[in-house]
């Protein structure tokens, strides 16, 4: 089954799961300081893992766990991955009660260092295929967590773009194969619907924001092709890039950071659009008129 809660309640459920100490024993003896380790594939400064780690530290405390008082939070950052391994060895020799993995690479990392300290991951695509959990139902091992969209979304993704170009005939599916290495999840669930739909998936593999935009202004320099950013932490924090290769406003066009789907291409010149898909797998579009090419 898939989980589709928005991302602040995904936190603040993560940060209950993460802390679920027995309250009884705590009421019958003195508190030790218990430690939580965060690893996450954004860099610190960035604005949307700011957002998502104070919704956590607010999920804690709700559950009666905040900083400096019962409980310690060691964060390391990876952005893109960068160094996840080593980050991920440094966060399991602190030996915390649990730690808090935030993507696919990062969440392969700590699995590699640690097989006993619990470990729950968010932003992971494909939990099964990528091997850390042995069934949804029953993960089995040290790792759980919230997967983040199901292979069937794909189809969604395909349809609403056609949807705001009925001519659309090509759709790039955008992946960065070091940090999205389940790219083909989707990839898969794509090709299976596209067919019905009239458009043809093009796995297009980017590695950084110059890669992005690069790929963006090369296939929309043909007609009637759509945009499909498959979900992934380096696409998000490249958002800005492929905001302005795609002409979209890069602040605020996508407040979610999740999976978004873009229409370009010359059969409209004179029209934008901006479709984001959230977590509660809901679309909402928003078309934007320029007041010129």
């Amino acid at each position: 089954m898939t989980v589709t809660i928005g991302r602040r309640e995904l936190l603040a459920a993560l940060g209950g799961a993460a802390a679920a100490w027995p309250v009884g024993a705590r009421a019958q003896q003195p508190e030790r300081m218990r430690r939580i380790g965060v690893l996450t594939a954004f860099a610190e400064d960035d604005p949307e893992i700011r957002t998502r780690l104070a919704a956590f530290r607010q999920g804690l405390e709700k559950r009666g766990w905040s900083e400096a008082r019962n409980v310690r939070i060691d964060y390391r950052f990876a952005p893109a991955s960068a160094q996840a391994q080593v980050l991920a060895k440094e966060l399991v020799a602190l030996q915390p009660d649990v730690i808090l993995a935030h993507s696919t690479s990062v969440t392969a990392a700590l699995q590699r260092e640690s097989r006993t300290i619990p470990i729950v991951f968010a932003a992971v695509a494909d939990p099964i295929g990528s091997g850390f959990v042995a069934s949804l139902p029953r993960p089995g091992g040290n790792i759980t967590g919230v997967m983040q969209y199901e292979a069937s979304v794909t189809g969604k993704w395909l349809a609403m773009l056609k949807e705001i170009a009925p001519s659309l005939v090509r759709a790039a599916f955008v992946a960065n194969p070091k940090t999205a290495t389940y790219y083909d999840y989707y990839l898969q669930a794509a090709e299976a619907a596209a067919p019905s739909l009239g458009i043809e998936p093009v796995l297009t593999l980017v590695e950084n924001a110059t890669d992005i935009e690069r790929a963006i202004e090369s296939f929309a320099s043909a007609p009637n092709g759509g945009l499909v950013l498959i979900p992934d932490v380096s696409g998000t924090a490249s958002r800005r890039s492929t905001s302005r290769a795609t002409g979209l406003r890069p602040a605020g066009s996508c407040p979610t950071a999740t999976t978004s789907s873009t229409c370009f291409g010359r059969p409209h010149p004179m029209l934008t659009a901006s479709c984001v898909a959230t977590n509660r797998l809901t679309f909402r579009c928003r078309r934007q008129r320029s007041s010129k090419r």
